[in-house]
């Protein structure tokens, strides 16, 4: 092969890496998937005791986006919102987790997600306090905003025992990296 074939050969090879790179790039950026990212979130959760208490929370998260499918995420938050239950103060006093994400990346500026992980948290009922972890799960919806900016809706289960439940569902603004 001649030096002119070898460098023909070359210049293609790097066009076409470089097409396929704009490419993949470009699918990640509609599907609002890659990289770091990180976001805030206000959940409306419901604690389903012997009585049901609505309380609001604010939350921050932590993630990478292993794969266009595939990421790992930490989450904390506190409570900003009581509620009184037969004249019972009921506050989600803070709840921390970690969890994988199982996301559905397309061509569109929506991607559903799947999340799966464990969650702490703390309650409080008037003068009684109690922490516990237990596995969660949830599903959402990234939709893309802006080029790194996206927001989500999502609903989770982070607790679940044969006396309390924990569900919530959120509202947020995600920045990818």
């Amino acid at each position: 092969m001649g030096i002119s074939k070898k460098i023909f050969v070359a210049t293609i090879a790097t066009t076409g890496l470089t097409l396929s790179s704009a490419a993949l790039a470009q699918d990640m950026y509609k599907s609002g998937v890659g990289g770091l990212y990180t976001g805030v979130n206000y959940t409306f959760m419901n604690i389903d005791a012997q009585e049901d208490a609505d309380v609001g929370t604010l939350s921050a998260k932590v993630g990478v986006q292993a794969t266009d499918y595939f990421g790992a995420e930490a989450r904390a938050g506190f409570g900003v919102n009581d509620d009184t239950v037969n004249g019972t103060k009921v506050k989600l006093d803070n709840f921390f987790g970690g969890y994988a994400t199982i996301n559905m990346a397309n061509e569109s500026p929506v991607t559903p997600y799947a999340v799966l992980g464990f969650t702490r948290v703390e309650l409080e009922a008037g003068s009684r306090s109690d922490d516990e972890s237990d596995f969660s799960y949830g599903a959402g919806v990234n939709i893309q905003l802006a080029q790194n900016l996206s927001g989500n809706v999502e609903y989770m289960r982070y607790y679940d025992d044969s006396d309390v439940t924990i569900d919530g569902i959120g509202l947020g603004i995600q920045v990818n990296f």
